[in-house]
């Protein structure tokens, strides 16, 4: 049987804990956990005390779970996925669903990686903390 890969998406919201906690519940010990958050390459990177807050809670929750927190930089955040997951193996892609994000970003993903399942976890109501 392959081995499940499991690699969560997140930004720099404090809510995206709970991704990862689902990439967790989907793993349930029989595969590998990732967690992967792409900064775009303009932007203060951690300049911001309160994003800095939030990726350090993003990999404190990261740990709870026993997966490692990967930064990545890039203003071209499909094909930095898609080429992290292709280099990993990922078979499973958790990302959140919200408001601000278009059904693009999924169907681009998708396009990319066609034999990777991604799984959009809905954005749960009053919990959205953007951070910088």
């Amino acid at each position: 049987m392959p081995v499940i890969k499991v690699m969560v998406c997140v930004t720099r919201q404090i809510t995206c804990a709970r991704l990862i906690a689902t990439g967790a519940h989907f793993v349930d010990g029989q595969g590998e956990l990732s967690v992967v958050h792409v900064a775009m390459m303009g932007s203060n990177f951690l300049d911001n005390p309160r994003e800095g807050e939030a990726l350090d809670y993003l990999f404190n929750a990261a740990n709870e779970y026993g997966a490692a927190l990967t930064v990545l930089r890039s203003d071209d955040v499909i094909r930095t996925l898609s080429a992290h997951a292709r280099r990993n193996q990922i078979t499973h892609i958790i990302l959140g669903v919200g408001a601000a994000r278009s059904d693009s970003f999924f169907r681009q993903l998708k396009k990319s990686l066609p034999n990777v399942e991604i799984i959009e976890v809905p954005e749960i109501e009053h919990q959205r903390e953007i951070i910088g």
